[in-house]
Parts: C-alpha cells; sequence; structure tokens
C-alpha cells in the first residue's frame, strides 16, 4: 500500500545530500526519515503525492529528480492549462506540414525543397541576473543544443532582452555583462546574431529578461526526436564532465520569486564553455550523418534528472544507469548533486550496441569525452544505481511528464477597470512646430528608441555569409540553400506596456508586430515560437494576465493560419511583490523563396516616393509618447485588427521586387518610422501629413497597427496604389525620398544630422 504518513521537513540546508548513501532499500527501511522536500522547492501535497506514486518516502536521489523535474521551469505546473488550448490551432503552415511540434525540443517546420527549418525561444531570465555573463552566455548555448537535438545545424541566434530603468546602478550591472554574455558565446560558436530587442522599464530592475532563440536546418531525412526506444540500445552521455556549477541552476532560480533584497534562492549559475560547444556540435552533426544515433536529449535545465526520465518517458520501454560512470570535474560530487546539476555542453543518445564503437571513434575524433552509462530496458522503470547501489527505482513518466497541474486561481483585477480609463486623451500635447521637434527628438534620444549599436556591435551579425538581413533591419533573414536562395526571415516582438492595459489584445499585438515585420522583408509567415514572461503565479492577477494572453494568442494564430511550434514559460518574475510587465514574447518564422529579391529596410535613394500602407487612428495610450513624455500608462492598446494584418502581409509579399523598401511602423509610430527609414542610409525625405490624420500630432506619434511605409521608383507609384486596392490595404501618398533632412510638416524640418546625433548617443553616454 502507499505510504501515508505526513510529510516532515527538516531544518533549512544548503545541500540535499544525506549522511551515507540513501538508497532505494534504506528508503523501504525507514519511511519517517526527515527530508529537505521544502528546501528543495516541494509543497507538502507534492511530496506525498511522490510518497503515493513509489508506495514509500523517495531516496535522497528521487528526492532530487523529482524536485528539479516538477519544478515550474520543467514542468509548467502553473501554466499547461492554459498552454493546452495551442493544441487546437491546426498544424498545418502555408510552407507546408509541421514535421514536429509541442512537447519535442524544438519546432520543426517543413519549408520546401527537401528542408526543413527548427527555432525556438526560451529564457534564461533568473540566473541572468544572479550571474550576468554567465546566465546570458549559458542561455544561448542552452537554446542551440535545443536546435541541435533535433537533427539541425544551428544557423542564426537572436536575443530579446528586457532591463530597468537605463539610468539605475543595477542596469549597469547587469546589462554589460548579459549582452557580453550573449556575444561571447555566439561569436564563439560562429553563429550570426540577426536580430532581437532591447527594452527597458522600471518593472525589470532586478528581473532582466534575457530570451534567446536559434534557427536550425536540416534536411527531413536528418529530423532526430527524443526518446529512447529498443531493448539493449546504449545510453551514451557525451560532451563536458559534470561538476558543481549549475547544481539547482535555472530549475530552481526560475521557481521562486525574487525578494526585494535578491534572490532567495542563489544555486551557483552555469558556467559555460562555447568553444566545447562547437566541437559538440560538429560531432552530433558528424554522429546524425553516420546513422549511429537512434534517440538523442540535450541536457539543459535539469540536467542528468532531465535527460533520463524524459527519454525513458518518451520511449517503448524503461532506463538501467550506472551513475558511477558518468564522468566528473569534482569527485566529491554526490548522486544527488550529479542528478541535478545543470553543466554545460553535454548531449545524451541512444545508440543501437553495433553502432557503439562507431559513436565512440567520432566523438575521439572530436576530442569529444564519450561513455555508455546505462541501456535501454524492456521494463517500465528508470534505474539507477551507484557503485551497484539501487539509489532510483521510478516510473519515468511520473517525473518527466506526469508532475502536478495546478489549476491556480485567476481573477480580472478590480484595479484594471481604473488603469484602462485613464487613457492618454487628456495628457497636454505638442502644437506648435518647435514643440513637436523637441517631442520628436526626445523620443528618437530615448532608451526604447534610440541606436542600439552599442549592443548589436558587439555581435557577429555576418559570420557564415548567409546573414541577408540583420539589425537594425525589421527582421532577420538568412540564406538556406546557395543555390535556389531559398530563405528564412525571424522576428521576435513584444510590448509590456499594451499587455498590461489588456492582456488578450497585447500578445495578439505582440504576434501581428512580428508577423508584419517578417512581411516587410518579403517573407510568408508559417509559424510562431513564444516565450511568455509573467510575474508569480500566486497572485490571481497575474495569472489572469497570462491566461488572457495565452487565448489572445490561440485566437490570434487561428486567425492568421500560424501554428505554435513550442516555446517556454518564464514565471515568477518578480521581485517582492512588483511583477514584471506581462511579456509575452512572439517569434514568427516566415519564407522566402529567393532572398535576393527581399525588399530592404531603409530609404535606398533619392527620388523614390513614399508611401504609407493602413490606416492611422487616433491611438495614444500605452504608446512611447505618454511613457516617455508623461510617464503615463493608462487607456487601451492600439485595436487589433488581424483581418488587416493578414491583407498587409499578403501585399507586402506580392510587392516584392516592386517596393524599394518597407518599414512597419509601431512604437514611436510614423515619426520614428521615417527617421529610422532616413538614417539608415542617410537619405532623407519631404513627407505631409494631411492625408494621414487632420492632427499632425496624431499623424507623427500614433501607434496605431497594421502599417508600413514602404518606397517605389517615382514611375512605380500608380502600380502600388492598384496592388494595395486589390488586397484591400488604405493607401496615403506621403511624399518623396532626397536631400539632408526630414520635412515633416510645415515648419518641422529636422536635418539628418541632427536627428543622428541624438539618435546614438544614448546608450553610449549612459554605459560609458
Amino acid at each position: 500500500m502507499p505510504e501515508t504518513t505526513e510529510p516532515q521537513s527538516s531544518q533549512p540546508s544548503s545541500s540535499p545530500t544525506v549522511t551515507g548513501l540513501d538508497t532505494v532499500a534504506v528508503a523501504s527501511g525507514d519511511p519517517q526519515r526527515e527530508q529537505p522536500w521544502a528546501e528543495l522547492g516541494l509543497k507538502p501535497d507534492e511530496y506525498a503525492r511522490i510518497r503515493e506514486i513509489l508506495g514509500r518516502r523517495p531516496t535522497s536521489s528521487e528526492l532530487a529528480m523529482y524536485s528539479v523535474m516538477w519544478s515550474e521551469h520543467c514542468s509548467y505546473k502553473s501554466s499547461k492549462v492554459h498552454l493546452q488550448q495551442f493544441s487546437e490551432i491546426p498544424q498545418e503552415t502555408r510552407a507546408g506540414a509541421m514535421l514536429a511540434g509541442i512537447g519535442e525540443n524544438a519546432g520543426v517546420i517543413d519549408i520546401g525543397q527537401g528542408y526543413a527549418v527548427t527555432f525556438k525561444v526560451e529564457s534564461h531570465n533568473h540566473p541572468s541576473y544572479v550571474e550576468p555573463y554567465q546566465g546570458a552566455a549559458t542561455g544561448v548555448g542552452g537554446i542551440v543544443r535545443d536546435i541541435l537535438a533535433m537533427g539541425a545545424r544551428p544557423v542564426a541566434v537572436m536575443d530579446p532582452l528586457r532591463f530597468g530603468p537605463l539610468h539605475e546602478p543595477d542596469t549597469h550591472r547587469v546589462l554589460p555583462g548579459i549582452v557580453a554574455g550573449v556575444g561571447g558565446y555566439g561569436n564563439c560558436l560562429g553563429l550570426p546574431n540577426i536580430g532581437g530587442e532591447a527594452v527597458f522599464d522600471a518593472t525589470y530592475l532586478g528581473n532582466p529578461l534575457v530570451n534567446a532563440l536559434c534557427v536550425g536546418v536540416l534536411r527531413h531525412e536528418d529530423l532526430h526526436l527524443a526518446k529512447a526506444s529498443g531493448a539493449g540500445n546504449q545510453v551514451v552521455l557525451y560532451g563536458a564532465r559534470t561538476g558543481g556549477d549549475g547544481i539547482g541552476g535555472v530549475s530552481v532560480l526560475a521557481s521562486e520569486t525574487f525578494e526585494s533584497t535578491g534572490p532567495a534562492k542563489r544555486p551557483s549559475v552555469q558556467v559555460g564553455d562555447p568553444f566545447q560547444e562547437k566541437l559538440l556540435i560538429e560531432c552530433t552533426l558528424e554522429l546524425f550523418h553516420a546513422g549511429v544515433v537512434a534517440g538523442i536529449q540535450d541536457l539543459g535545465g535539469a540536467g542528468l534528472s532531465c535527460a533520463w526520465s524524459e527519454l525513458a518517458s518518451a520511449g517503448d520501454g524503461g532506463m538501467h544507469v550506472e551513475l558511477d560512470r558518468v564522468p566528473l570535474r569534482d569527485s566529491s560530487l554526490a548522486p544527488e548533486e550529479i542528478l541535478m546539476s545543470e553543466s554545460q555542453e553535454r548531449m545524451m543518445a541512444v545508440v543501437e550496441p553495433a553502432d557503439v564503437e562507431r559513436f565512440l571513434e567520432i566523438c575521439a575524433r572530436w576530442d569529444v569525452e564519450a561513455t555508455v552509462v546505462g541501456e535501454v530496458t524492456d521494463g517500465t522503470r528508470l534505474q539507477i544505481d551507484w557503485h551497484g547501489e539501487r539509489v532510483v527505482d521510478v516510473p519515468p513518466r511520473s517525473v518527466a511528464h506526469d508532475g502536478p497541474t495546478y489549476h491556480r486561481p485567476f481573477a480580472r483585477p478590480d484595479s484594471q477597470d481604473a488603469l484602462q480609463a485613464d487613457t492618454a486623451e487628456a495628457l497636454p500635447r505638442p502644437g506648435t512646430p518647435d514643440e513637436l521637434r523637441e517631442t520628436l527628438l526626445r523620443l528618437v534620444a530615448s532608451p526604447n528608441l534610440c541606436d542600439k549599436s552599442w549592443i548589436t556591435d558587439q555581435y557577429d551579425r555576418y559570420v557564415q555569409g548567409n546573414t541577408v538581413l540583420a539589425q537594425p533591419s525589421d527582421s532577420g533573414m538568412v540564406r538556406v540553400d546557395d543555390e535556389t536562395n531559398l530563405g528564412v526571415a525571424i522576428s521576435t516582438d513584444a510590448n509590456g506596456r499594451y499587455t498590461r492595459l489588456d492582456p488578450y489584445a497585447g500578445a495578439q499585438l505582440a504576434l501581428a508586430e512580428s508577423y508584419r515585420n517578417v512581411s516587410t522583408g518579403g517573407a510568408v509567415p508559417v509559424a510562431i515560437s513564444d516565450c511568455l514572461n509573467f510575474g508569480s503565479p500566486e497572485d490571481p492577477a497575474v495569472m489572469w494576465q497570462f491566461a488572457e494572453a495565452c487565448r489572445g494568442l490561440k485566437d490570434a494564430c487561428l486567425e492568421l493560419g500560424v501554428p505554435v511550434t513550442g516555446g517556454n514559460v518564464s514565471l515568477y518574475n518578480q521581485t517582492g511583490e512588483t511583477a514584471i510587465l506581462p511579456t509575452p514574447v512572439v517569434a514568427v518564422l516566415g519564407v522566402i523563396e529567393d532572398v535576393t529579391r527581399r525588399t530592404p529596410t531603409g530609404f535606398q535613394r533619392a527620388g523614390e516616393r513614399v508611401l504609407l500602407l493602413g490606416e492611422t487612428r487616433e491611438e495614444l495610450s500605452g504608446s512611447e509618447w505618454a511613457s516617455v513624455v508623461h510617464d503615463h500608462l493608462g487607456g487601451l492598446p492600439p485595436r487589433v485588427d488581424l483581418a488587416a494584418e493578414r491583407s498587409l502581409s499578403e501585399l507586402l509579399v506580392a510587392s516584392v521586387g516592386l517596393l524599394t523598401s518597407a518599414h512597419d511602423v509601431s512604437d514611436g509610430g510614423l515619426a520614428q518610422t521615417l527617421v529610422e527609414s532616413g538614417l539608415r542610409h542617410h537619405v532623407g525625405a519631404t513627407v505631409a501629413l494631411d492625408g494621414v490624420h487632420a492632427d499632425p500630432f496624431v499623424a507623427l506619434f500614433s501607434e496605431s497597427t497594421a502599417r508600413v511605409v514602404v518606397t517605389v521608383a517615382a514611375g512605380d507609384e500608380d502600380r502600388l496604389v492598384q496592388l494595395a486596392a486589390d488586397h484591400g490595404v488604405p493607401v496615403t501618398t506621403l511624399g518623396e525620398t532626397g536631400g539632408a533632412s526630414l520635412a515633416l510638416a510645415d515648419g518641422l524640418d529636422v536635418p539628418l544630422d541632427e536627428l543622428h546625433r541624438a539618435w546614438v548617443a544614448t546608450l553610449p553616454l549612459a554605459l560609458a
């Protein structure tokens, strides 16, 4: 019969180890032994459930496994009830079939010509606050291994980042280290960083968001999945040795709220070695090519506990492992610590016995250590021995997939009505040309709208030679095939202010902006990955935000016809009582048949016609203007019009070859779009705003969506106007490119040199 003794927790302890080896036999013989389950992050009912599953108390090694695998970061116990609705979205894409989706290491999309692309975005938020460089670096390393585990060669990375106010001392502590970590790891791997974001807001102070995306390319026949099947097949651990760094790591850090004085739990953050990872990548790709891999899993959050339990759970049998065979950097590690360690640059493979020798030979040639640590069995248990003693004997699915499921209470907060009623309509507005000029220059120089070259210049954007578009273009684009020029474009976007005002609409607006950014380059949006960053799930208001954002994403995906391929949830992004702005980062993947025909960002030359696609409304609540000039957040975000976004996307794709440039209108409104377009190649423009909106201020700073500024050759304007009419997209002729200034209205003529000085100075001055 299952054990029913009430759980008891020992006094706080810095280590989960106990005196002597705690074997299954010992656990069966002393059911009353106190165990540090609470210190490991387990709740009383969770610990009781483990005892019920096992019919006894867990060994200390089993307790370690369950604690990391049942953590919020690994089990999604508070979020999976809401994530389930993504399965309602059809899995077909406009490019082709989805070859792998939610539940795998990363989603895989057929893009034609026998090629597939895999991409995913994940978080490494809490470790990056504790140790900025290594937290960010290992975030990049982890997402790269997720892509590698699907059988793909990683080809590019991206980094959506969020920080506290630029003037804050702690922002100066974390930002340089995070950027150096992202750049240092990615540059050493030889992966171009082709896009991302850097956004500043007070709520991210103490909780920076470090989201990392990787995209990889594979042929259809190279697809690999994470499963351990075939009794007698060998389990091989290869890559770096296991050390004491990262014990508990992200699985613990990302599963509890930070206190105002700092993290409540600070286990050692993982230490990355990009040169070891580069060897691991090339070695793994050769192993795939040699056909000696039957199943594979990367080691990231929860380390060996995750790899063994997930491989066994996804297979058709059990697994037996000799834990003492695991190569160690620290011989003093206890079994529990080995199981919890999140040391980097490690992979786990399932190999048929006849292929083991060849597998080990390939690893040796790449100077990658490889060790047979176990085998697949025809049983139903994951059994782990330590020097001949059984320390783990569990149903693998109970560890990997059948963890707790919480239906946490959620409710729209009473304060939401007052927040939405506090619109930007009554805020003082600039009226004269001088006031508009001052506002324009202030916004251009604001942290969220200024030039981000201080960050992006630390990244190699063109290594490998296949980068077609990168920062500051609307999306990143890489060539997949150098003969046909088939390629893909990716964009990541989120607006926490919008999502705070209306979580349902805010998530849709994040998707819409990424969708639009991919389209401006000429790519067809086909699928999304998401990284959902929110505060504590124990707060009903935060859970309401999360539930609404998931519902909004699902509905938008259904209307736009793009499936969710997978992603990540990051909760407990909260310092004391202060939660971050709800930040659902949405990455959209697009496919372009010929990258040589992509549409560039920014005015290319003088004498071209400038047009605005889409409709401008008075929508200033939640805008950069309201935030920067008035420190105001209230009202409703811009209206979501997904039908308009889809029509606009189809027009942009149909206009490839006709458009000479395209740049979306988003944060900062039309004014920011025109500034960035002009500064890209130092080509000015003269435009008229009366056709945009009767009020020049609204015309310049409204953040209405489904809008793009485009240029065409002077003789092609009528063709574009007709094409826009055919797609039902409103079009307004603004003016013509040329000159050394932006002439935006009567009396409002700002030299490009002055705009450039304001735009580029902010980050270097603040971070010098």
